[in-house]
């Protein structure tokens, strides 16, 4: 049956734990107070309070015990093991104590930075180099914490020595154990710090269009346009080429391609595209081309160029302009569909001396027929025009096609007639003074 003096001790050691108890949720109600009072108008105050208030609560009910067992307990046999124990519990909260506090850091600098705003290539770089410089400085602090609990332990002290000296066999045998996953992290920081991608750019990989979601210190995260997660290793965007539409902005330019007959009349056909884009939220003005690429195999491939302001409005942009052409073709120029012509029968006859003499008079009546008109004064048939509507072209016609034409030749030397005519002019002179000059001049 236990004496006295136990239960004396029970009872200051529980009269201790509640105090320690009650003292931890009063100091953390204290210091919430006064951080919110401190900023009452900000927002950070909000973010530490959730960042750091379960682990200064855990610092503070793991001190407030031991301090409970120190008083209740000073002469126990069995002091040491539970000081050591509680040694162990106050180095882990106080690292996890340090790393919210840097987690809350990290997230006030992100917080300064909106990716939900039109221009935000700055934003999408600091929350990648944010992602990956949290993860290292959480990983730092978590082996300096395990770290610091293996030196607690005595028999790891005395073996210190020979561990440190037999470090460098320990780390190449390590580092070609694990090669892959060093590689991974090294290019994980490589990202952070490159820009190759960035949280949020919108890439194509492995065939798949999508946007960076999630960039770790191992492997990138790609949510696809279909909403499918395709998870790549870091390696893979430092050894293989991959497509980034937004690494120096979010403005592309789509192209929509259409096979028609060669009786489609492309300047209807531009009107039709001038009504398409006239008010049209997703086009954003700056390039708007209409050109015929290809006139082989029976066909005439049009292909319209249109600019967006992102990859989702051009792709919305590009369907509804290719719908609307479809619809315009198959009801306003029908003549126009796609159709195959192929000739059945016998090779063509060859052409007979008669044919050659009613092709010449036909010939020699329309010259005379024009002979008539020009001394009657009456003005000649003229060449019907190809077309009254401005062409613009890619690379021509608008201030943006220009602009694009100047980075592909502004390097090349362009010479203009009048100052070829200057330069053969002057060449002539030159050679007519050298003709003049008697052959000692020239010698001179």
């Amino acid at each position: 049956m236990p004496d006295a003096t136990t239960w004396e001790t029970t009872l200051v050691f529980a009269i201790a734990l509640v105090i320690a108890v009650i003292a931890t949720f009063i100091i953390s109600a204290i210091a919430s107070i006064i951080v919110r009072a401190v900023s009452r108008r900000r927002d950070w105050a909000g973010i530490l309070i959730r960042r750091a208030r379960w682990p200064f609560r855990t610092v503070l009910l793991v001190a407030g015990t031991w301090i409970s067992i120190a008083l209740a307990f000073p002469d126990a046999s069995w002091r040491p093991a539970v000081d050591h124990a509680f040694l162990i519990a106050m180095i882990a909260a106080g690292a996890w104590l340090v790393a919210e506090l840097f987690l809350f850091l990290a997230d006030m600098g992100v917080s300064r930075y909106r990716l939900d705003v039109a221009d935000n290539r700055v934003a999408r770089r600091v929350h990648t180099q944010l992602q990956i410089v949290r993860r290292l400085v959480v990983v730092v602090i978590v082996i300096l914490a395990v770290g610091a609990i293996l030196l607690t332990f005595p028999g790891v002290r005395a073996v210190g020595a020979s561990v440190l000296a037999s470090a460098g066999i320990a780390s190449i045998v390590a580092g070609l154990a694990a090669q892959s996953v060093l590689a991974n992290m090294f290019a994980g920081v490589q990202i952070a710090f490159s820009e190759a991608i960035r949280v949020d750019d919108v890439v194509v990989v492995e065939g798949e269009w999508g946007r960076i979601r999630e960039i770790t210190l191992t492997y990138v995260v790609v949510v696809t346009w279909d909403e499918r997660t395709v998870v790549l290793p870091c390696t893979y965007f430092t050894t293989k080429p991959f497509q980034n539409w937004t690494k120096y902005g979010s403005a592309l330019v789509g192209s929509v391609e259409l096979d028609v007959d060669w009786r489609i009349s492309t300047d209807a056909m531009r009107e039709e595209l001038d009504r398409v884009l006239e008010g049209e939220e997703l086009f954003d003005g700056r390039t708007k081309v209409l050109q015929v690429t290809e006139a082989t195999g029976g066909l005439v491939r049009v292909r319209v160029l249109v600019s967006a302001a992102d990859s989702a409005a051009l792709w919305d942009l590009r369907c509804l302009v290719r719908e609307d052409l479809v619809e315009w073709i198959r009801e306003q120029d029908a003549a126009a569909l796609p159709q195959q012509r192929v000739l059945v029968g016998s090779e063509p006859a060859e052409r007979t001396d008669a044919d050659a003499d009613s092709d010449e008079g036909r010939s020699g009546a329309t010259d005379a027929a024009s002979e008539s008109r020009r001394q009657a004064g009456e003005p000649s048939a003229a060449k019907p025009a190809t077309g009254s509507i401005p062409r613009a072209g890619l690379f021509s016609g608008t201030a943006d096609g220009a602009q694009r034409a100047s980075e592909f030749t502004q390097a090349i030397p362009v010479q203009s007639q009048e100052d070829g005519d200057g330069a053969r002019a002057g060449a002539d002179v030159d050679a007519g003074d050298d003709r003049s000059a008697g052959p000692d001049d020239r010698a001179r």
